[in-house]
């Protein structure tokens, strides 16, 4: 994500008990391995990563991109570029009822980008979520 100085390595990963975690390394992000690959024309490419509260997560800033910001995924295939659409913020039970959407398959292919948000000392209380659309 050239706006924010954002580039990591992306291993495959996937959910557990409906839990989607990223890798335990912060410095690398996972793509969840059922759902669309990067590039696909159809359904959520689904990239997760890290926010460390005291610093040095992949993902620590991702809340702050701003819509309409050029990300690109590089996979074996090539590089993908998207244009982000959205940066929202979701409570955790919020997240939970919108899961089917942010996680839809059925939906023309893009790319969401997921880590934790809002650290209140003890916890994380929010997830931010970005979506972005391929650049045609």
């Amino acid at each position: 994500m050239p706006s924010l100085g954002i580039s990591a390595p992306v291993l495959g990963i996937r959910a557990r008990n409906g839990v989607l975690n990223p890798p335990s390394n912060p410095r690398l992000l996972g793509w969840w391995s059922d759902g669309a690959q990067p590039g696909a024309a159809k359904g959520s490419a689904v990239i997760t990563g890290h926010t460390v509260h005291y610093g040095g997560g992949v993902f620590d800033d991702l809340e702050q991109v701003a819509k309409g910001a050029t990300v690109k995924v590089t996979t074996g295939r090539g590089t993908i570029d998207y244009r982000v659409t959205s940066v929202t913020i979701y409570r955790k039970k919020a997240l939970a009822k919108a899961a089917t959407n942010v996680f839809s398959q059925s939906v023309p292919g893009r790319l969401v980008l997921i880590t934790c948000d809002d650290w209140d000392g003890t916890a994380y209380l929010s997830n931010a979520v970005v979506i972005a659309a391929p650049i045609d």
